[in-house]
C-alpha cells in the first residue's frame, strides 16, 4: 500500500489510539501495541517484518533513554518522601520573597516538576500553597493555579522529566540531552510568566468555600515535618546531572579533547549523570534500611513502569510506520512551502495538542507525537541538536493544550485546591490553554533566529 491509501491507514492508527485511550479507557501501552501491528499488517507489510519493528522499536527505544526515566522516578521519590522537595520550596520562597506568594509558587513549581510528576509536586506543595495564601492574605486559588502552572512548564518542557526525554529519544535527540534542557529552560521561563499572570488575573477573581479555614499554618506545616534535608542536599540531585549533561553538551560542541573532557564526556552521558544524581539523592535518606533502600526505591521503579511501557509501545508504533513505504509519501509533503521552515514546528504542536484534550495524559500525547512526527524529520532535513531540540518544545506546547476533566492533573488541582469544576475550567484549563499558546510562539521566535 502507498500513498493517500498508506496516510489514510496510519490516520485511523492514530484515531484508534485516541478513541481507545479516551473512550474506551484502554491503556496507551495496549493502544499503541494494537494500532502498530493493526498498521504493518493493513500496510501489507510481510509479518515477519511486522513482528521484527516491532521488537526492534521497543527494544531500540528501551536501550536508549529506559534507565533514565528509572532513575529520573527513583530521584523525585526520594525528594518527595524526604522533605527535600519542602526544604527547596522554603529556599525559593526566601529567596522571592513573601511579598509575591503567588511568584514563589510559580518558581516553587517548576523547580520540583523537573524530577518530581507535577501530579505528586502538587500533592506535596498543597498544604504549603494554603498556608502561604492564608500569612499572605491572598486567595487560595490564585497560588493553586501559580503552583499548577510553574508544575506544568516544566512537566512537559524540561528533561529529565519523562514525556520530554521520551519525545527526545523519539526523533534521535538522545544525544543532544543538555541541548533540550537548555532550550526547554528558555521556552518555560516566559510559559512560567504566562501561568503567574493568569493566578494574578484570574485567581483573584474565585473565591473557595472554606479558604478561610485557619487549620494550614506555614509554620507549623514546616514543624511538623521535622528535620529537613539540607539545601544543598535538597538541590544536588537535580542540578548535579543537569550541569554534567549541560557541560558535556558544551565539549561536543566546542569539540575538546583529551581525557579530562573524556572523563566529563562520561560523567555526562544520560544515563550516568541521571544514576549520579540517584547516588545524590541517597544522602538524603533519613537511614539506611529495607524501607528506605528497598521501598522507596521500588515506589520510584513502579512509577516508571507505566512511562517505560508506554514509551517503549510508542517506539514500536513508530518503528512500524518507518517500515512502510511512508517515506516517499512524504518526500512530496514536505516539498509543501506551506510547511517548509518554522511553520513546521506547528504541525507536531496541533497533533499533541489533539492527542492531549482528547485523551489527558500530557506524556502519551508527548510519546504518541514524537512518534509520529519523527519519520518527517528526515525528509524535510530536520537535524542537529538546535533543530531536534525546539521539535521538542513544540510537541511539549501541545501537551499543555488543554488540561481539562479527562485528565487526572485537572482532578488533584481541583481536590486538593477546592474548587468546584466551574472554577478549575476558569484556573486550570484556560491557564493550561494560555501555556502552550506561549510556548509554542517563543519556539517558533527562536526557530526564526537559531534555525
Amino acid at each position: 500500500m502507498e500513498g493517500i491509501g498508506l496516510i489514510l491507514v496510519i490516520t485511523l492508527g492514530v484515531l484508534f489510539v485516541i478513541f481507545a485511550t479516551a473512550k474506551l479507557k484502554l491503556h496507551p501501552f495496549l493502544s499503541l501495541l494494537i494500532a502498530a501491528f493493526g498498521i504493518g499488517i493493513v500496510a501489507g507489510l510481510p509479518l515477519a517484518d511486522v513482528v521484527e519493528a516491532v521488537n526492534g522499536g521497543f527494544g531500540g527505544l528501551m536501550g536508549g533513554i529506559g534507565l533514565v526515566i528509572v532513575f529520573g522516578t527513583i530521584i523525585g521519590v526520594i525528594l518527595e518522601k524526604s522533605g527535600a522537595a519542602l526544604r527547596m520550596a522554603e529556599v525559593v520562597l526566601r529567596i522571592v520573597g513573601e511579598k509575591r506568594p503567588q511568584l514563589a509558587m510559580s518558581v516553587i513549581g517548576s523547580i520540583v516538576s523537573i524530577p518530581v510528576f507535577c501530579d505528586s509536586g502538587y500533592v506535596i506543595l498543597s498544604s504549603l500553597k494554603k498556608a502561604l495564601a492564608r500569612k499572605a492574605k491572598v486567595t487560595v486559588a490564585s497560588m493553586a493555579i501559580a503552583l499548577s502552572t510553574g508544575l506544568f512548564a516544566t512537566h512537559t518542557l524540561v528533561p529529565p522529566t519523562p514525556g520530554p526525554i521520551a519525545a527526545a529519544g523519539n526523533i534521535g535527540a538522545e544525544n543532544y540531552l543538555g541541548t533540550v534542557i537548555l532550550v526547554g529552560f528558555i521556552v518555560a521561563i516566559p510559559v512560567i510568566i504566562a501561568g503567574y499572570l493568569w493566578a494574578i488575573k484570574a485567581g483573584t477573581k474565585i473565591h473557595i468555600e472554606g479558604e478561610d479555614d485557619h487549620s494550614f499554618d506555614y509554620d507549623t506545616i514546616v514543624k511538623e515535618f521535622g528535620d529537613m534535608p539540607s539545601t544543598f542536599k535538597s538541590f544536588a540531585p537535580i542540578l548535579v546531572p543537569i550541569l554534567l549533561i549541560g557541560f558535556s553538551s558544551v565539549i561536543t560542541f566546542a569539540g575538546w579533547e583529551g581525557t579530562f573532557f573524556d572523563i566529563f564526556l562520561f560523567l555526562g552521558a544520560p544515563v550516568v549523570a541521571l544514576l549520579i544524581g540517584v547516588l545524590f539523592a541517597f544522602g538524603l535518606l533519613p537511614k539506611y534500611d529495607e524501607e528506605t533502600l528497598t521501598q522507596w526505591v521500588g515506589i520510584g521503579i513502579k512509577e516508571a513502569a507505566p512511562i517505560l511501557l508506554i514509551t517503549g509501545a510508542g517506539g514500536a508504533f513508530g518503528s512500524v510506520i518507518k517500515a512502510t513505504p511512508v517515506a516517499e509519501f512524504i518526500k512530496g509533503f514536505a516539498s509543501n512551502d506551506v510547511f517548509a521552515g518554522a511553520m513546521f514546528v506547528f504541525i507536531p504542536f496541533l497533533i499533541a495538542a489533539a492527542l492531549k484534550t482528547a485523551q489527558g495524559s500530557s506524556t502519551a500525547a508527548l510519546v504518541i507525537t514524537s512518534t509520529l512526527v519523527a519519520p518527517l524529520l528526515g525528509q524535510m532535513g530536520i537535524e542537529g541538536a538546535m533543530p531536534l531540540a525546539l521539535v521538542v518544545m513544540s510537541v511539549g506546547a501541545g501537551a499543555m493544550v488543554v488540561s481539562h476533566v479527562n485528565d487526572s492533573y485537572f482532578w488533584v488541582v481541583k481536590e486538593f485546591s477546592g474548587m468546584s469544576v466551574t472554577q478549575a475550567y476558569k484556573a486550570q484549563t484556560a491557564g493550561t490553554l494560555i501555556q502552550g499558546i506561549v510556548a509554542i510562539l517563543v519556539t517558533f521566535v527562536l526557530w526564526l533566529i537559531f534555525v
